[in-house]
């Protein structure tokens, strides 16, 4: 005998799932309200954004233009952060900086995200051949520590911004595969999985719409936590001069410049030290708090 599903039971099925994750979202929100750090990590991050957005409402000066008469000022009433040896306000350059290092930070996870999620999700579903021969090659970048890597990308590509970006991008690529791979092992052994094997769904689809959105939570949270340290990344290329180039502001650049100043301008390293510290700092600590607030085995 041929059994009907009620056709009120089918349609009501999606405002089922969109309530349930309704309900999830605002418990992810309430959690992450109670948590000090990561809102003050979040309040933080986004004067952060908010001051690289208006940087030009923010400063009188252009981050280029040289004024020789107001060489290696330091911090005084016309120039917060002092200026540097070509007489540009340096509070200026590290405004219009955190537009070329947190944009830096995003597109780098961003690259790794979409090199390192389908490598994962392929190896974990498939597995077999595809599983070994995957992680093997993401065991030969893992070999290699993440700045080494990223310099050996850029001796290939050439120096350049986005050159450093994408070789950051691809050596933070792996710890995404590894991830995103454990996370489909043990999603792809639950019933729904087999009832959507069951109604005659394919492989793309079952990963696409049924495992994928299982694992957004870990890739969330090594995301942010990821955009922190590819901005020190970048920044350390840039401060090698293999990252942005002179006379383009950012942060890894400004340390770069100030270098050979540190005895008549200590202002010059102080302040883009500082400003990567509260901005790599900022983001872990709302990384942290997602990461609390998205774990199962916290909820109550």
């Amino acid at each position: 005998m041929r059994t009907s599903i009620p056709a009120s039971a089918s349609s009501d099925a999606p405002a089922v799932v969109r309530t349930a994750s309704r309900s999830l979202s605002r418990e992810v929100l309430r959690r992450l309200r109670r948590s000090k750090s990561a809102l003050l990590g979040g309040i933080i991050l986004a004067l952060l954004v908010a001051a690289a957005f208006a940087a030009p409402l923010l400063t009188p000066y252009e981050p280029l233009v040289m004024n020789p008469v107001d060489r290696l000022q330091g911090p005084n009433a016309r120039h917060w952060l002092g200026t540097d040896v070509l007489g540009r306000d340096l509070f200026t350059r590290i405004l219009f900086g955190s537009r070329v290092s947190l944009q830096t930070g995003l597109i780098s996870v961003t690259i790794a995200i979409l090199i390192g999620v389908p490598m994962g999700l392929l190896a974990g579903f498939y597995g077999g051949i595809t599983d070994r021969s995957m992680m093997r090659l993401v065991d030969l970048m893992l070999t290699f520590p993440g700045i080494l890597l990223a310099l050996v990308l850029i001796a290939i590509l050439g120096p350049d911004l986005f050159n450093a970006m994408l070789a950051v991008g691809i050596s933070a690529s792996p710890t995404f595969a590894r991830v995103v791979r454990a996370s489909v092992l043990s999603s792809k052994e639950q019933t729904y999985v087999e009832a959507a094997r069951a109604v005659g769904c394919t492989n793309a689809r079952i990963m696409l719409r049924h495992i994928l959105p299982n694992t957004v939570a870990p890739i969330i949270v090594l995301g942010t936590l990821g955009v922190a340290g590819a901005i020190i990344a970048a920044a350390a290329l840039s401060y090698l001069g293999l990252g942005a180039r002179p006379p383009q502001p950012e942060w890894g650049a400004l340390l770069s410049e100030g270098r050979n100043y540190l005895r008549v301008a200590w202002w010059m390293t102080t302040f883009p030290g500082l400003a990567i510290m509260t901005a790599v700092l900022s983001i872990n600590l709302l990384g942290d708090g997602l990461r609390d607030a998205l774990d199962p085995r916290l909820q109550s």
